[in-house]
């Protein structure tokens, strides 16, 4: 989930013309006939739809801060994750042990709308982006977005949008559109100060040979779409506005599940104005941290291929653990053939294939060995929940 500072939050409802704004709006209408809203999603839910001057549907929102409770901030994360592209609010609930009734009221009182329609939220401004910068066919936005009908991303396009898709998409500018030859291009946005180049040098050792590269600035690696391999290239844009991921793929049926997984990767999913406030306290830390505003702290991609990394750097050192990776990936993966140019050629096998693997050809020391083995099993039965 990508979260800006906290002074985005809040959107003003302009009664008269039915529209909600950002704070400074350079429309600027008559406080006496605004009333605040927590943020964009509470404003649409009340009927509102956005202003097209300073464009409050195009940011991402600030749904947590430190008061937030911690359930609702894992139900964010769930909602972030995709947990709701198949599950409902009452299946949500029942992840997080609460009723959907109080998971409601939660989400009313801090939020200002429901988890169901922070979902349809999510989706919606996703494929707006997707009217907005690709030629992609109104069906394939819809599949995209995680929409079940193209039927349903109508209604809830109209809900928030008070406009259908295919209008939408006629009020889009040319500049805006992103797609070209060699793969669907999509703008990433990233916290002020972000700098791409650090984060890489902390994933390219720990990239799994065949399955990911770092090479010259550009973050490359195989993705499972609804089980077809697809290939994901992210760099930095050449405005500097934010990250470029370049999706080769062969539906786009998974891509807003790429999206969050690649903000997870670099570490934009999460909010680090609290850790920010708190390292700010100390006089030693304070100039570091300012030197620095938009250092984000790495993630994952795929949790289990990282368990797993993480099972062997425990056994060896960084370099080896990443090599032994590149062993189980070409033994025990699914073969991309096509890719030798991007230094690219497998996807990394799930936890139950490998749990039934024969490990002992690859090399790796027994205690590897029987670690790797047992991190698959406690995937592959449940016992151990890394999503």
């Amino acid at each position: 989930m990508i979260l800006p500072d906290m002074a985005d939050r809040e959107v003003n409802a302009v009664f008269t013309t039915g529209i909600y704004c950002r704070s400074g709006c350079s429309g600027r209408p008559l406080p006496a006939n605004c009333a605040p809203f927590p943020s964009a999603v509470a404003a649409q839910a009340a009927g509102f739809r956005p202003c097209l001057l300073c464009r409050p549907d195009r940011r991402a929102e600030v749904l947590i801060d430190g008061s937030t409770p911690e359930v609702v901030r894992q139900a964010l994360m769930l909602i972030s994750d995709g947990f709701m592209d198949q599950n409902t609010a009452v299946m949500l609930g029942r992840r997080l042990g609460i009723s959907t009734r109080h998971l409601n009221r939660l989400f009313e009182d801090y939020l200002g709308a429901t988890p169901t329609l922070i979902a349809q939220s999510r989706r919606a401004h996703f494929a707006r982006r997707l009217l907005d910068e690709t030629d992609l066919t109104i069906t394939d936005v819809s599949s995209a977005s995680g929409f079940r009908s193209v039927r349903q991303m109508n209604r809830v396009m109209m809900g928030v949008f008070r406009f259908s898709p295919s209008e939408l998409r006629k009020k889009r500018r040319e500049a805006r559109r992103l797609v070209a030859d060699g793969g669907l291009r999509l703008r990433i946005p990233t916290p002020v100060g972000f700098d791409l180049e650090p984060v890489l040098r902390y994933l390219g050792p720990r990239s799994i040979p065949g399955v990911e590269s770092v090479v010259d600035g550009v973050y490359r690696r195989v993705t499972n779409t609804c089980g077809y391999p697809g290939v994901v290239e992210v760099t930095t844009r050449r405005d500097g506005d934010g990250l470029e991921m370049v999706a080769h793929l062969p539906s786009y049926v998974g891509l807003l599940d790429d999206v969050a997984r690649c903000r997870s990767l670099f570490g934009l999913h999460v909010d680090y104005t609290e850790a920010r406030t708190q390292l700010e306290d100390d006089n030693a830390l304070m100039p570091l941290v300012s030197a620095r505003p938009g250092l984000t702290i790495p993630g994952s991609w795929d949790r289990f291929e990282t368990a797993v990394l993480a099972v062997l750097e425990q056994y060896g050192t960084v370099s080896s653990a990443s090599k032994n990776a590149g062993k189980i990936a070409s033994n025990f993966g699914i073969p991309v053939p096509g890719l030798a140019q991007m230094e690219l050629g497998f996807l990394f096998p799930s936890a139950e294939p490998l749990a039934q693997a024969d490990l002992g050809e690859l090399g790796l020391s027994t205690a590897g060995t029987d670690a790797v083995r047992s991190v698959s099993e406690a995937v592959a039965d449940g016992s151990l929940d890394l999503y």
